[in-house]
């Protein structure tokens, strides 16, 4: 029996491993798929919802007020907004994670609401989205006789 070698073979690295740096390789290399979309991961909402109302929160900084586009479909609610991009060519990031250019988050509601009277305002860096409830999807009380 013959042996042969395989040609797909790893590259073979001439310097000491930094573990960080590694990571930060094999994290790349695993998010690569993910890179064309531009789902906003990385900032938090909340979505509530009291005995009326749905309500979202979501930390939006560093978005302008007039670069935010809300919509809502049927019961699925989105976000666009659009970070600057840098303008300065000769930045050398140490670390990169501050999503820029255009980014979006979609969330699926678990009420209907009523559209014309959603009402959205951004504070400090927060969007606050109030949604009333449609009448058949608030919760009625029912007496016991």
């Amino acid at each position: 029996m013959a042996l042969v070698r395989n040609a797909r073979t790893l590259p073979v690295r001439r310097y000491a491993l930094d573990p960080f740096e590694e990571f930060d390789r094999m994290l790349g290399e695993f998010t690569a798929p993910l890179q064309g979309r531009s789902e906003w991961m990385g900032y938090p909402l909340d979505l509530y919802e009291t005995d009326t109302d749905l309500v979202l929160e979501m930390a939006v900084p560093g978005v302008k007020t007039e670069d935010l586009d809300i919509s809502i479909e049927g019961r699925q609610l989105s976000v666009r907004g659009r970070l600057p991009e840098s303008e300065e060519d000769s930045r050398r990031y140490w670390l990169q994670s501050i999503p820029r250019g255009d980014v979006s988050r979609t969330v699926k509601l678990p009420a209907a609401v009523e559209v014309d009277k959603i009402q959205a305002h951004v504070v400090d860096g927060m969007l606050t989205l109030t949604m009333p409830k449609l009448a058949e999807a608030k919760v009625h009380k029912i007496a016991i006789r």
